[in-house]
Parts: structure tokens; sequence; C-alpha cells
């Protein structure tokens, strides 16, 4: 009997983490429509309500990522707000990747990858101290570094032309409101 709920608690847990991430998806599919201090409010408000679920509801000790995450989005939002920051939709994404990778690079600092707290959730206690397990997490807490890293980069990537006024505001890259496109008469000549 213990294998099924076993097996329960693991997805439940991975589930936790991908939860963890709820606040970025908050705020990137508010920064798409081009709400960017809205999508700011959004993630961390759904930071906090995460940060509340596990404390009141689920009794769990607080995560490095979701205070991490809550400190990245309630900080840019109240910065945005006072300042009178107008970001741009790339500059305002790679903040936040940035934020990001910040948040898993100073829990590798300070000894805790942030993806034990996760792994102590499905984990045998016993197996908690073993070098192999500390060693696992820090493994893991480096790609999701390097990934981040990677968004951080693309975040950095010149933003797609639309081919034509119809995609104007629905490309890869997001929506694009400069409307800087050339003109239909540039492309005549290579119709044939």
């Amino acid at each position: 009997m213990a294998a099924p709920f076993a097996a329960g608690r693991n997805a439940w847990c991975n589930m936790n983490l991908l939860a963890s991430f709820a606040p970025f998806f908050a705020f990137a599919i508010l920064i798409h429509l081009g709400f960017v201090e809205a999508a700011l409010w959004a993630g961390a408000a759904v930071a906090a309500a995460l940060l509340l679920r596990d404390r009141l509801v689920l009794g769990r000790s607080f995560k490095i990522l979701e205070i991490g995450t809550l400190v990245l989005f309630a900080g840019l939002a109240l910065y945005t707000r006072f300042t009178g920051q107008t970001w741009t939709i790339p500059a305002v994404r790679l903040v936040v990747d940035a934020g990001l990778l910040l948040i898993v690079l100073a829990s590798l600092a300070v000894g805790q990858p942030f993806t034990l707290q996760y792994a102590r959730d499905t984990t045998p206690r016993d197996a908690w101290g073993t070098p192999q397990f500390f060693q696992v997490n820090r493994t893991i807490t480096l790609v999701w570094a390097a990934a981040f890293a990677v968004l951080g980069l693309l975040a950095l990537a010149p933003a797609a032309q639309a081919a034509n006024p119809l995609e104007l505001n629905f490309w890869l890259s997001g929506p694009r409101y400069d409307g800087d496109l050339p003109g239909c008469e540039s492309a005549l000549p290579s119709i044939t």
C-alpha cells in the first residue's frame, strides 16, 4: 500500500515545484498583453498566495524560490509605481529573468540549492544528510540556473519584426507597438 501513496506524494510535490513558477506564468500572460505594471503586481499577488497556501493550508515552511519571487515582483512593482518607470517589454522580461537567476544563484551561494526544499517533500528524512542527496540537488539547481541564464540571454535578442500589420501585436517575442514595418511597395519588386 505504501507504493501508490509514495507515487501520489511524488506527483503532488512535483506539482508543487511547478506551482512555484505560477507567478511567472501570470506575469508572462499579462506582459504579452502589454500590461507591464499589472503583470508585476499579478506576479507578486500569486507569489504571496503561494506562500500563504504553503504556510496556512499545507502547514509547510516557506520556500526560498517563493520568498525570492515575492520580493522580486513586489519590489519591481513598487519601484515601477513610485518612480514612474516605463518599462519596455524586453527590458522588464530581462530584469525578471535576471532576478529569477539571482534567486537560484543565491540559494547555491548560501549552500541551500532551492530544489532541496522540494526534494525533502518526497525523500525519506534519512537521505537528507547524505552527500549524494545534496549533490543531486546542487546539480539540478545548476541546470535550472543555466536554463534561466538562457532565458535572460533570449530577452536580450532583438524583437522579431512583424511580417504584416495583422501580425503587429501577435509575434514570437510578444506584442510590438512601434509599427516599424517597411512599406508594402518595397516588397513588390521581389514578387514574381
